[in-house]
């Protein structure tokens, strides 16, 4: 006869041997889901450089760039049974020094969209099953809920997500700004941007946007803006001497 622990050692193995399998099949189930609809594209608004300290723990000030950008893309393709968020990033690459052959790339925008909440997860069932009994902990709920939502449909209008995956962006202030261990930033040639995403799994692998040199990847479309150029820096002697010509002339 066996043990008591032993029998409860035994189902345990079972049943993680059964969850990982599970597991496994959820992860590749994914390849069965098409991802080529995918389509995206940014265009620049407007540039701007700046000399001064980037961040509050930078010890000197050096050039550093800061742009606005209008961005369409539809990655509602990626959303399927197994995704949990999805990581969207708009990236600027440009040359590491003005006479070199290689690229830096830089994150100027991100943004996290979850995943819709599912009519069979643990919330959703707990209330189906389980719904609230006193009027008190049905009012909180609701009040907290209510909130939540709220909460919820400023972040969507913020990011400009009308669905989850589908973002529609005029004139996006960039979150972070670009800059070079040189300090010099001014009229840097060859710049693009481009549109970049993360595919977060509830289990499985990270899947990243073609282009992105990870794997594995996805498909369709990365946009990549026109080519441009990073305005000359305009000091304040500059504008000085103007505004004294201006007032010799009045």
């Amino acid at each position: 006869m066996h043990s008591a622990l032993n029998r409860v050692q035994a189902v345990f193995g079972f049943f993680t041997t059964v969850a990982l399998f599970v597991a496994g099949l959820a992860a590749l189930s994914v390849l069965l889901y098409p991802t080529d609809g995918i389509t995206s594209n940014v265009k620049v608004r407007d540039v701007k450089v700046t000399k001064g300290r980037p961040h509050y723990y930078s010890t000197k000030k050096e050039e550093y760039a800061t742009m606005r950008f209008d961005l369409d893309a539809d990655l509602s393709p990626l959303f399927n049974w197994n995704t949990k968020q999805l990581f969207v990033y708009v990236y600027a690459s440009y040359p590491t020094s003005p006479n070199s052959n290689t690229t830096s790339h830089s994150v100027i925008w991100d943004t996290i969209i979850s995943a819709p909440e599912s009519p069979y997860s643990v919330d959703a069932l707990r209330e189906r099953f389980f719904p609230s009994t006193t009027t008190t902990k049905a009012g909180n709920k609701n009040k907290r809920t209510a909130k939540k939502s709220s909460t919820a449909a400023k972040t969507n209008t913020k990011n400009g997500a009308a669905a989850p995956g589908v973002l529609k962006l005029r004139d996006q202030k960039a979150k972070y700004s670009i800059g070079d261990v040189s300090g010099k930033m001014a009229e840097r040639e060859n710049v693009t941007l481009s549109v970049g995403w993360n595919v977060q799994p509830w289990v499985g692998a990270l899947w990243w946007s073609p282009g992105s040199g990870s794997v594995p990847r996805t498909e369709g479309d990365v946009g990549t803006s026109k080519v441009f150029g990073l305005p000359a820096l305009k000091s304040r002697s500059t504008g000085a001497s103007a505004a004294a010509s201006a007032g010799a002339k009045v």
